[in-house]
Parts: C-alpha cells; sequence; structure tokens
C-alpha cells in the first residue's frame, strides 16, 4: 500500500499564507524592538567614533540577528497565529469553516505544518547559526579573549595530583602560571603540598602543555618552603589531560549559544569526566535545551490558535493578555530553571523540559474549555 500525502487545498494554501505573513511580521518586529536599544544604539557609536566603517556595523549588526533570531521564531508564532485566527473569528470565517464540517485539528493543519518548518530553522540557528556568527563577529573585532582558569588533575581515586593556575592565556599561550604539586599523601584532610612551580610564560600543545623560565620551591612537611631553584623548561600536562585541560579552559570563557551542538555535547561528556559537576549540570540542561526549545514553536503555534479561537462577541484582549504572559513567563524562567540544574536542585532533564510539559499541558486546558 503506498503512502499519499494529504490534498493540499485553497484553504491550506490561504491559511499557510495568512499565518505566514502575520508571523513575519511579528518576528521583525520582535527583532526591531530586541535590537533598537543596546546593540544598535553601541554600533552606531563604534561607527561615528571611527572604531569600524559602515560596511563593518552593518556586518556587526547582521551578525546578531541569529541570537535575536532564536527567541524571536517561537514569539513570532504565538503572535502570529494569535492574530490572524483572531482577525478570522472577527469576520466569522472560522465559523463558516466549522459550519462546513471542519474539525479543529484541521484547520490549524496548515499552521501546523509552518510552525514545523520554523522549529527547523530555530534549531539550526542555535546550532550552527549562532556559533558561525559569534565567531566572525570576533574576528571582525579582532578581540582575542584572554582567560585566567584553574585546572585540577586528578588520580583515578579523585585524589589531586596538581592544581594548574593560568592567571592570562591568549589562545595557547599560558602566562604567569602557577602549579600546586601536591604530596601522594593526605594529613588531617588537608592535601599537602610538596613542591610549588611558578613560571612566566608557557604553551598549551595539543599532547602537552610546556612551561618556561620557572622558580620550583620546594616545601616542607610543615608548609614552609626550603629550597628554590630555577628550572628552563618543564612538562606539567602530557596526552589526554593536555588535550583536556586546554579545551575546558577555552571554553570556559565562551557562552553556550557560541557552541555548536556537536561541540557542546562532547563538552558535556568531558565535565563529567573530569567531576565538574556544577557545570556538568548546567550545562547538560542548556545542551537539552537545544532540542527541547524548538519544539516550543509548534505548542505555541497551537496555543496562539487556541486563544485566538473565540466567539464573536467574546472579549478579545485577554487572548493577547494571555500570551504575552506566555512569552514573559517563558522566558523569565530559564534562568531560573537554568540555576536548579547548576545546583542539582533538579534534574537537567526535568529543567529542559519543563517549559515543553507546561505548554503542553495548557494547550489541553485551554481546547478542553473552549467550545471547538
Amino acid at each position: 500500500m503506498k503512502f499519499k500525502f494529504p490534498k493540499i487545498t485553497v484553504y491550506d494554501k490561504y491559511m499557510f499564507k495568512q499565518v505566514a505573513m502575520a508571523t513575519l511580521v511579528a518576528i521583525l518586529l520582535f527583532t526591531i524592538v530586541w535590537i533598537a536599544p543596546e546593540i544598535l544604539l553601541k554600533t552606531i557609536k563604534g561607527a561615528l567614533s571611527g572604531a569600524y566603517s559602515i560596511k563593518t556595523a552593518i556586518l556587526l549588526l547582521v551578525y546578531e540577528m541569529p541570537k535575536v533570531l532564536d527567541k524571536a521564531f517561537p514569539v513570532g508564532l504565538l503572535l502570529g497565529t494569535l492574530f490572524t485566527f483572531d482577525k478570522l473569528s472577527k469576520e466569522s470565517e472560522l465559523t463558516i469553516f466549522r459550519a462546513v464540517g471542519m474539525s479543529f485539528p484541521r484547520i490549524v493543519a496548515p499552521v501546523v505544518v509552518l510552525s514545523l518548518i520554523i522549529t527547523f530553522l530555530c534549531f539550526m540557528t542555535g546550532n550552527k547559526g549562532t556559533p558561525m556568527a559569534a565567531a566572525k563577529t570576533m574576528a571582525i573585532r579582532g578581540s582575542v579573549v584572554s582567560t585566567q582558569y584553574i585546572y585540577t588533575q586528578k588520580d583515578e581515586t579523585g585524589h589531586p595530583l596538581a592544581a594548574i593556575i593560568v592567571s592570562k592565556s591568549y589562545g595557547r599561550k599560558l602566562n604567569n602560571v602557577i602549579v600546586l604539586d601536591f604530596a601522594s599523601h593526605v594529613y588531617q584532610d588537608v592535601h599537602q603540598l610538596q613542591d610549588i612551580y611558578s613560571a612566566k610564560t608557557g604553551y598549551a600543545y595539543d599532547d602537552r602543555w610546556e612551561l618556561e623560565d620557572i622558580s620550583n620551591y620546594r616545601i616542607s612537611n610543615d608548609g614552609i618552603y626550603f629550597d628554590i631553584k630555577h628550572i628552563d623548561k618543564m612538562k606539567i600536562l602530557e596526552g589526554e589531560s593536555a588535550k583536556n585541560a586546554f579545551t575546558l579552559m577555552n571554553y570556559s570563557t565562551m557562552k553556550e549559544r557560541d557552541i555548536d551542538n556537536h561541540d557542546l555535547k562532547e563538552y558535556v561528556k568531558l565535565l563529567k569526566k573530569e567531576g565538574l559537576n556544577e557545570e556538568y549540570h548546567g550545562t547538560l540542561n542548556k545542551y537539552l535545551q537545544r532540542f527541547f526549545h524548538p519544539l516550543v514553536c509548534v505548542l505555541l503555534a497551537i496555543l496562539g490558535c487556541l486563544l485566538g479561537f473565540s466567539k464573536p462577541r467574546e472579549q478579545r484582549m485577554v487572548g493577547f493578555i494571555i500570551a504575552i504572559g506566555f512569552i514573559f513567563g517563558y522566558y523569565i524562567t530559564l534562568p531560573f530553571f537554568d540555576l536548579l540544574a547548576e545546583k542539582e536542585i533538579l534534574s537537567p532533564f526535568i529543567t529542559a523540559t519543563f517549559p515543553t510539559i507546561a505548554f503542553t499541558v495548557a494547550i489541553w486546558g485551554f481546547y478542553k474549555t473552549k467550545d471547538l
């Protein structure tokens, strides 16, 4: 038996076009409002001061777009569907559709198709668009990130072998590095130091970290150094430890949105392997949100249809107020759920999926209460 796609009717084309146009306008307005206050002013000031040309200023604004669109897609769909269905309700078109025997699922079918397309765009924007735009922005501004980082090397039992404190790093170049070399035994729950190394410079190679111009302080059991000597060069990390330490140091200066899904997944695995629980849970929550956030587009599109689906004499402003409340509630609670995941109060699987579950429950509630 061959599968046949449902026939696209005149109604499907009409509804798809109406919702698409309203959604596009809503996305555009949201983008303008989001960019205008700070980003646009900052870019104009940079262009007027001669920091960069008009062409560069325009490119910087373009590269800000993916970050904004990631938030604008769900909002645009909610407001676009709400406006369209509210208009159709006012003009009694929805009443006509119901009179000819169209069910609510059939009426919103073109909207669901549109929302799936925008869901894909939202996912690709977060996965590829925003990281690429961040890299382009950094390249244009020619900024070099200065990193401060502390890496603790542990053995299989979790006993610290060494703590490496990098005061400053530019790419792979390390400056003012301090290495605390721990003894193999623990005294009164305190990890005893046996050596302190202070290096002026160093370099993080792919397979090793190498320091230069080093002062070595030998530490007695009483915690007092008893000998100082100079070392020209010294390796402090080798193999996988060197690679992991550089990855952790490099990503510590980056925002989650500036990393694509593949690298973010590997970063999550590395955080778990290194026993960095707080960072692991927080980053895992962000990684899971990459997949559940686009799904919100579909849910908000259906929710917008329900809020706009009203009787001729119903108060229609109520639907818009509820929609704004959902948008505000969604984005203002995201940092709260991030914190709950990071502090291990709730599992990242709960914090990442809760908004999706909440919207699903809201859809079910509105569907049951409305006369559809």
